[in-house]
């Protein structure tokens, strides 16, 4: 059972690989499951479970009586963030790394477009993540919640949408970071992302764009150090055991 697995996750890989190649077009049909079998050297069970997985990801679909086809957006599906790349620190990492450049700009923007509104919804956001600085997970989806404001003090839908997609894996769960840290720890923690946030806000309230990507940036710095370091000292302590 674990080789047919193995040979479906390899044969997935594969068909994906030659989707996103454009090797495989999009709206082409893609050979009958006895052909792949054969090409590829492997069993018809092992070549369903692999085109399943394409049409479960969206990369085909099926037509019933007809076959199976290459979707015809399946090339703008290749980027994807689930919550379960997300629970080691080097996919965070990953993640942080990406964020920086956008949310640098993205508060420029949002400092150069905002309204009242978006003021309003940022100082709304930030209250709530003070008052659940005890709380991680309701400290979690405020910090999510001011990045939405942000985005949408942009005017890009773009930016709102990216914030979206990325929804609570915006931020890094705050238990990875601190690990067995005592209570005091998560405070100082909460603390001075806290004050992060509230440099960003402030740039953005006096429409100053340079100092609101200089803000921004720098909390992005500052999380994106955090967990290097962490990473670091378990990469060391791992060796040392």
């Amino acid at each position: 059972m674990a080789k047919a697995a193995s040979l479906a996750d390899e044969l997935y890989g594969k068909l994906k690989a030659d989707i996103m190649s454009g090797a495989i077009l999009p709206g082409s049909k893609l050979p009958s499951q006895k052909d792949i079998a054969d090409s590829e050297d492997v069993s018809r069970t092992v070549v369903r479970e692999a085109v399943a997985r394409l049409e479960a990801q969206g990369y085909a679909v099926s037509r019933q009586g007809s076959g199976v086809y290459v979707s015809e957006g399946a090339r703008y599906r290749a980027f994807q963030v689930t919550r379960e790349e997300l629970t080691e620190l080097s996919d965070i990492i990953k993640l942080l790394e990406m964020r920086l450049a956008i949310e640098t700009e993205m508060a420029g923007l949002a400092a150069a477009r905002r309204d009242q509104d978006d003021v309003v919804a940022m100082r709304l956001a930030l209250k709530r993540m003070r008052d659940a600085s005890d709380d991680s997970a309701a400290s979690a989806l405020a910090d999510t919640q001011f990045h939405m404001a942000v985005a949408r003090a942009t005017k890009n839908d773009y930016f709102v949408r990216f914030i979206d997609f990325l929804g609570v894996r915006l931020v890094p769960p705050r238990s990875l970071y601190l690990r067995d840290q005592p209570e005091l720890a998560h405070a100082d923690y909460a603390c001075k992302v806290h004050g992060e946030h509230e440099a960003v806000l402030s740039a953005i309230v006096r429409m100053d764009i340079a100092g609101a990507r200089e803000a921004a940036r720098q909390h992005m710095m500052e999380s994106l150090m955090r967990h290097s370091e962490l990473s670091d000292a378990i990469g060391t302590a791992d060796a040392a055991g």
